[in-house]
């Protein structure tokens, strides 16, 4: 995948709460002091140097592997600010994880199985949703190799197999202007004059989703996706940050016409993968585009 680089794993010396409470902190300046002096590529080139040169005798690899945010949207004190972090390989430990049913069905699998492969020290949670993907990405080329067959329906109608290559998967191409440095927040205004501030969800929001869906889930209920998810990425309408207010606009105000709109406006402005390809159908030649799901074989190969 773009932006994948192998590096030995970094080799960890036992350290007590002290020494690390003190690395960390020193860590957090030294990002804020690059912050504040504009010369974050230069510090995210000396932790790349760090882990490339700096570590060549541990026992097993790692891989830097680059999110698609290029870490613009999270604060300086965040490790991920640095725009990639470090991985180990998959083993065994984490097929152990893959198949363990009680995560399978809370839905924490996948979770689970990258907070494992993730070394750098990071809050999971606050990692957006499409750099999560971006690990997702990785742990599977270098767990189960990059080749990935999907199948698709083509414009003549039939289901087509198709072979990808996962090293080819781009990362979206976004307009960064749109980002203000550091900060996960935007602004998009309704066809009414009525202004959103919101953020995109990170793995966090996304936890939060599902326990709501999970607690309102009754018999014959309207699905709530749409909304739930909505009103955990909105922060504030005309400036009122109040959650009952917000829900209410998101149930009641929000037109249909204006939240198309704005889903329209998150996926464009939403770091992530794109998984768009160009496909030759085989019943009549032409090429077409069309958009890659991803299945339950991507990580369980063998259903």
């Amino acid at each position: 995948m773009s932006g994948t680089v192998i590096n030995p794993l970094p080799t960890r010396s036992e350290q007590s709460a002290e020494e690390s409470v003190a690395g960390a902190s020193k860590i957090i300046q030294e990002r804020m002091e690059a912050f504040n002096r504009g010369d974050l590529e230069g510090l995210q080139n000396k932790h790349r140097d760090d882990i490339s040169e700096g570590n060549k005798k541990a026992d097993y690899p790692t891989m830097i592997v680059d999110l698609p945010s290029k870490g613009k949207l999270y604060p300086p004190e965040n490790p991920l600010s640095l725009g990639f972090v470090e991985m180990k390989f998959m083993t065994a430990k984490e097929e152990d994880i893959l198949t363990t049913e009680s995560y399978i069905k809370k839905g924490v699998v996948l979770d689970k199985l990258f907070q494992s492969l993730i070394v750098t020290k990071i809050n999971y949670n606050t990692m957006l949703i499409g750099d999560r993907d971006a690990i997702m990405m990785a742990a599977r080329i270098y767990g189960y190799g990059e080749l990935y067959e999907t199948k698709i329906q083509t414009p003549s109608g039939n289901t087509q197999t198709v072979p990808i290559n996962l090293n080819d998967i781009p990362h979206k191409v976004v307009d960064e202007s749109l980002y203000s440095s550091g900060e996960n927040k935007f602004f998009f205004k309704t066809t009414a004059g009525t202004n959103i501030e919101f953020h995109l969800l990170t793995n966090g929001d996304q936890n939060d989703i599902q326990e709501i869906l999970r607690k309102a889930k009754k018999p014959d209920a309207r699905d709530t996706q749409l909304t739930t998810r909505l009103y955990q990425m909105i922060d504030a309408i005309d400036g009122n940050t109040d959650r009952k207010f917000i829900k209410l606009f998101v149930e009641n105000e929000f037109r249909a016409l204006d939240s198309r709109k704005f889903r329209e406006y998150v996926n464009e402005i939403q770091p992530g993968i794109d998984m768009d390809i160009d496909v030759v159908d085989e019943e009549t030649g032409d090429s077409f585009r069309t958009s890659v799901a991803i299945g339950l074989d991507f990580f369980w190969t063998n259903v």
